[in-house]
């Protein structure tokens, strides 16, 4: 959004917008595969798929929350 405000240019928010959801499916996807290779339990992984609804949270989330 404040890219469109910003440049008064509404195709970068499709542009954006579209590599943004890519990007989130993407992590959905990897976090599906890591739940089964390393036979994470339900917990972990529903913190991490919580954690991306949060601005950076992934990235909190793996600092603190999945580093032994």
């Amino acid at each position: 959004m404040p890219m469109k405000y910003y440049f008064h240019d509404p195709i970068l928010v499709k542009y954006l917008g579209m590599v943004h959801g890519l990007l989130f499916v993407l992590y959905v996807s990897f976090l599906a595969i890591v739940h089964f290779q390393f036979r994470w339990g339900i917990w972990i992984t529903c913190l991490a798929f919580m954690a991306s609804f949060i601005p950076f949270g992934t990235f909190y989330a793996d600092k603190k929350l999945f580093r032994i």
